[in-house]
């Protein structure tokens, strides 16, 4: 089944990292698979296109199926082998809902994660202003505490939406991680720290930890003052 599969992926990318933990929960290890580099615009390549007309990664093929969006990969992966690996979402609605409630949710934390880590990228020097720079802290902050305050309420060693690992977490870890690996401190904020660091050590996503930050585990330091 999994010699059916393609994946185009790049390092570090929450996207590319979501489809990957599916895939290995699921127990489909052995697709085809290729690492691009962003910064060559590899993702531009016809290699891509061909599969995500968008120019975008991840660019994921089943068969004659292509999803390229990541929350829809996933989402196929638990439909299509449901049998295979761990239930991803859970039968109690309470659970289903509060699953599907914080995968759908981080799109807000992943939105202004980037407005503040990739704001000088994005936005021309001669356009870039000491208000939209603070207004986007502020509002990763705020965002920030949200998230700690629902794991301060959460029982000690829960995941997202409760005992079992789940869709939630296939899809809110590689955001969290991308925090810590800009500097976000875990003393700061110990509820999100303990959900790094229990997660982290899961072995779908030790099996599909970005190879560069392997090699410079030292990561940036954008978010240490938050």
């Amino acid at each position: 089944m999994a010699k059916d599969m393609t994946l185009l992926w790049g390092s570090g990318s929450p996207p590319c990292w979501r489809v990957m933990i599916a895939l290995e929960e699921k127990q489909l290890q052995g697709y085809n698979q290729k690492l691009l580099s962003f910064e060559k615009a590899e993702h531009k390549s016809k290699e891509v296109l061909d599969i995500n007309p968008r120019g975008q990664l991840p660019a994921f093929k089943h068969g004659d199926n292509v999803l390229n969006e990541s929350y829809a990969a996933c989402m196929y992966l638990e439909s299509r082998f449901r049998s295979q690996g761990p239930q991803l979402i859970p039968e109690g609605q309470l659970e289903q809902a509060l699953m599907y409630q914080r995968m759908f949710e981080v799109l807000n934390f992943s939105d202004k994660l980037s407005n503040v880590i990739y704001y000088n990228y994005r936005v021309p020097e001669g356009e870039r202003h000491d208000s939209a720079i603070k207004r986007n802290k502020e509002n990763l902050a705020a965002e920030i505490k949200l998230w700690e305050g629902y794991f301060q309420k959460a029982e000690v060693g829960s995941y997202l939406a409760g005992k079992a690992f789940s869709l939630a977490d296939v899809i809110v870890f590689p955001v969290i991680a991308y925090a810590f690996r800009f500097g976000l401190s875990t003393a700061r904020y110990p509820k999100l720290g303990a959900y790094y660091n229990m997660v982290k050590d899961r072995p779908s996503v030790k099996a599909t930890w970005p190879p560069h930050w392997l090699e410079n585990p030292q990561g940036g330091d954008t978010l240490k003052e938050f």
